[in-house]
């Protein structure tokens, strides 16, 4: 275990904001940062994080706590790894004796989820070694070396080949690997009697990882063609493998994208290493042509700005059509396009006319609507004049996407003059469209259901509808006693007194066990002695209540009075309302004549306590 102060210590010297920031793109509003929830899909920033308090706390989907809170949370991580993470990450020396977790590591070694990640990083290091150390890999490692790959950029993505002989299940059958892991694995396909083989054969492997930098999938190229095989082969999805919500090269880009590089969004593997290679560090690609909402919610986490750079064919042109499709529902993010000229790819691009040149297009990119407007103009006969008038059907219902009015009528002002054309005639359209579009938009927004258990809603929203009033007041009383030590001894004073509700109670015997250690409150610092999920959100769900001023005694007054002598009234009612309904149910007219009276009596004891 790591001592408490050694835990404190690192906490400390880490400000959660730049270790946030590394996954969730956060802009300033108040005294706060928010953003997207990195837990949850949503359309509106729910997320919190307090500088000031160290802490995070999403209001939509309630989890929250310190630095180490969040690290657990997302990369799946024990408490002592995320500690150790977050030392490794500050550059915080920590003692070797803390440098690992046997128990934990045992617990996770044996997971599937970590055997297959296991299996696929060790498919990495056979798949490495047979491209750069064997004859069997030479010819793959010459089709890289002529597409301008170097033996840094090789070794740094890991890449390899899969010979024809079917290497990798001898491989593993002399590890002795377990069979039905191999089976999962992806790596391998079945045959009727049941026995395994290789899944790769003869090709260039890209070894595919998630968000946290593991080995999850492979894409494999044909070293060479052969018409009734795909050219790129990926892995089947897996437990650890779900092609809809990976990213290739997020990981590495990641860091150059929250440096306020634009993501570049490429077609291929081999556009996102060349550009790498080349000094541009944010290129990332889908796992096909079309980008899914996963991605594009990944995206939008981490990044305002999408720089769409895919191939100068017409197949490329297509998909880049289809990727500002994908954009469209999430407003939030500025799309440009980058048109390659002569038909080249990035990669060829960037190899035959160098980086600034590329950078020079992705400086010039193109707004989605003047790339839309080319694209359509390719698919008519402008000198036909019924082409020419559905082309201009088409480009006014493009334009009316705009959100921007003003925008919206410069293009309509050079659609006009491009085709002599009453500018009011369009205008009028235009308008049509626009109010479509917008009662659409409106219209999703309103049925728009996210992928969690409570919808985006404000503070106060969310509080008066997960709580009740005898909570409520539980957790306004132990805001004000974790913050103000007078009321907390005041509170600890009253004789038996104890919160109603068992998680407030147990939050308020933990926070004895807490100021037996500090002086001083500090909701980061206690959230790392509280080890169960559920305490830990509460506790900082409680610390982001915005109470107004200092507290006075009639207030604190209030809320024990409440606890002690109306929360047991109010359950009796509760309970009496169950039995009055069961006595309705059974017809029994004597038992709810009875209830009645009893609830009665038990509400004026209600009203009574008020003025205790």
């Amino acid at each position: 275990m790591i001592p408490e102060e050694v835990i404190e210590q690192v906490r400390s010297q880490v400000n959660i904001v730049d270790v946030v920031s590394q996954y969730v793109q956060l802009t300033q509003s108040g005294k706060n940062l928010f953003g997207l929830c990195p837990f949850h899909e949503e359309r509106t920033p729910s997320f919190s994080v307090s500088e000031d308090k160290q802490i995070f706390h999403c209001f939509s989907c309630g989890r929250g706590g310190n630095v180490f809170k969040f690290l657990m949370e997302l990369e799946n991580l024990t408490f002592p790894e995320a500690v150790r993470k977050v030392a490794d990450l500050q550059n915080i020396h920590l003692d070797e004796k803390y440098a690992s977790d046997g128990n934990q590591q045992s617990k996770r070694e044996n997971s599937v989820a970590f055997q297959l990640m296991d299996i696929h990083e060790q498919a990495v290091t056979l798949y490495h070694h047979i491209l750069v150390n064997t004859e069997l890999g030479q010819p793959a490692l010459e089709y890289l070396k002529h597409r301008g790959l170097t033996d840094e950029t090789i070794e740094k993505y890991h890449l390899g080949f899969a010979p024809g002989q079917r290497l990798l299940k001898p491989f593993f059958d002399e590890k002795k690997t377990d069979f039905q892991l191999l089976r999962k694995s992806g790596l391998f396909s079945e045959n009727d009697n049941g026995d395994l083989y290789d899944r790769f054969v003869d090709r260039v492997m890209f070894p595919i990882r998630n968000d946290n930098g593991k080995t999850v999938a492979f894409s494999g190229r044909l070293l060479s063609k052969q018409p009734d095989l795909p050219k790129y082969l990926n892995s089947p999805e897996t437990e650890i493998f779900n092609k809809r919500k990976v990213l290739f090269n997020l990981d590495s880009a990641r860091l150059s994208i929250r440096k306020n590089e634009p993501a570049i969004l490429l077609e291929g593997f081999m556009d996102v290493i060349s550009a790498d290679q080349a000094g541009i560090h944010s290129g990332i690609a889908s796992m096909g042509t079309s980008l899914t909402d996963e991605q594009v919610y990944d995206i939008s986490r981490i990044t305002n700005e999408v720089v769409v750079s895919y191939d100068g064919d017409t197949p490329g042109q297509k998909a880049i059509k289809r990727a500002i499709d994908s954009f469209a529902n999430n407003s939030k993010i500025a799309v440009k396009i980058v048109t390659v000229p002569d038909n080249l790819d990035p990669d060829e691009f960037i190899r035959q006319r160098g980086t600034d040149q590329f950078m020079e297009l992705v400086k010039h990119a193109a707004s989605p609507i003047d790339f839309e407007l080319n694209y359509l103009k390719k698919q008519y006969n402008l000198e036909s004049e019924v082409d020419s008038g559905n082309y201009i059907s088409e480009a006014l219902t493009v334009i009316a996407k705009e959100a921007s009015p003003i925008t919206r009528d410069l293009y309509l002002n050079k659609v006009a003059s491009e085709f002599n054309v009453s500018k009011e005639l369009l205008s009028s359209r235009l308008e049509t469209l626009t109010a479509t579009n917008q009662r659409q938009q409106s219209h999703d927004d309103n049925n728009y259901q996210p992928n969690i258990a409570v919808a985006p809603m404000n503070r106060s929203e969310q509080v008066s509808r997960k709580w009740n009033l005898i909570q409520f007041a539980e957790a306004r009383l132990l805001n004000r006693m974790l913050h103000d030590h007078d009321i907390w001894l005041k509170v600890q004073g009253i004789e038996n007194f104890a919160f109603v509700d068992e998680e407030f109670q147990m939050l308020y015997l933990l926070s004895e066990g807490y100021f037996t250690k500090f002086d001083e409150y500090n909701v980061a610092t206690m959230s790392s002695f509280i080890t169960e999920n559920a305490l830990q959100s509460l506790l900082v769900e409680i610390d982001s209540l915005d109470l107004a001023g200092d507290s006075t005694d009639s207030e604190i007054d209030d809320y024990v009075n409440l606890i002690i002598n109306r929360a047991p009234v109010i359950d009796k009612i509760a309970n009496k309302r169950q039995e009055l309904q069961e006595a309705v149910t059974i017809g029994d007219v004597q038992r709810q004549r009875q209830l009645t009276i009893e609830i009665v009596q038990l509400e004026q004891k209600k009203q009574a306590g008020k003025h205790v």
